[in-house]
């Protein structure tokens, strides 16, 4: 029964795939709880769209991928926030505008130029084909990344509160801006050989939506973030070995899942909390019940 259970483990390609499950989570799930309380979440939709242009002129051009999916997102993050600061339209059209042009053009050009590349693995992902090399990036990636935001999550945490009173605290609001965009296209490439372009936002908002609606202080929804992500990519990946689906798809279930059962039973506890209160309120008095005087 053991040995049952144990299978999936012996194989070099599932192995690669816990690995690299191991390596990203902490840097999504991080990432994802300051993506959800400054409303950034179609920015993450926006960033993991629109690297197709970028990976594809990479490979055409024999550069590595991650250079210009790197590229692409940080265009995509710098136009966005330049059409929005110079027009009248909002921040939300202008990313939809933006990723589905950028989406748009990266489609095209894979049709135009005809490569060796699998669109669905850029996608969706490979992650049973995942390598040493897509090890290594992740690696290189997701260090520095866990390591900035656990450093520095106070002053992230405030400008997403409240940027006008990080900058009276002497805070580089800029430098927070920017560079929670540059972390953000930079777990999309981490995420790249994992759960693809499409799938990547479920890892950039779910984690943290499971948090917010199950902590109450952004402590402990940092650390329930990462318990989440890890646990649902290792759940989904052993899970799609014994059902034979694709691991990505497998996992987003898995969060779509616990993000439904967090909000049941959020519901359910503000129902008791309702209730409580209300028969608190409405039980009478001691002197109500003796008939005294007041």
């Amino acid at each position: 029964m053991i040995e049952t259970l144990l299978l999936p483990f012996q194989f070099p390609f599932m192995q690669n795939g816990f690995l690299i499950s191991l390596i990203v989570s902490p840097a999504a799930a991080l990432l994802s709880c300051f993506l959800v309380l400054k409303g950034w979440a179609l920015m993450g939709d926006a960033v993991s769209h629109a690297i197709l242009p970028g990976v594809v002129l990479a490979y055409l051009l024999g550069i590595p991928l991650i250079v210009g999916a790197f590229t692409a997102g940080m265009g995509c993050s710098l136009l966005t926030g330049y059409l929005a600061e110079n027009s009248r339209v909002k921040r939300d059209t202008v990313m939809g505008v933006v990723f589905s042009g950028m989406f748009a053009v990266g489609l095209i050009l894979f049709v135009a130029f005809p490569s060796d590349a699998h669109l669905d693995q850029i996608l969706f992902g490979n992650m049973l084909g995942v390598g040493p090399a897509d090890l290594w990036t992740g690696l290189a990636i997701s260090g520095p990344v866990v390591a900035v935001l656990s450093l520095k999550w106070r002053d992230f945490l405030l400008h997403a509160f409240d940027p006008a009173q990080a900058q009276a605290a002497g805070l580089n609001t800029r430098l927070l801006h920017y560079g929670l965009l540059t972390i953000l296209s930079l777990v999309v490439v981490a995420v790249l050989a994992s759960v693809g372009l499409i799938l990547a936002v479920a890892l950039l908002v779910t984690p943290g939506a499971i948090a917010f609606l199950v902590t109450r202080s952004f402590g402990r929804m940092l650390v329930v973030s990462v318990v989440v992500c890890t646990g649902s990519m290792l759940t989904g990946i052993y899970a799609s070995f014994w059902l034979d689906s694709a691991p990505a798809p497998t996992i987003v279930l898995v969060l779509t899942g616990l993000f439904l059962a967090a909000f049941t039973a959020r519901r359910i506890q503000v129902a008791r909390q309702s209730r409580a209160d209300r028969e608190k309120y409405e039980r009478p008095s001691p002197n109500e019940r003796t008939g005294a005087p007041l």
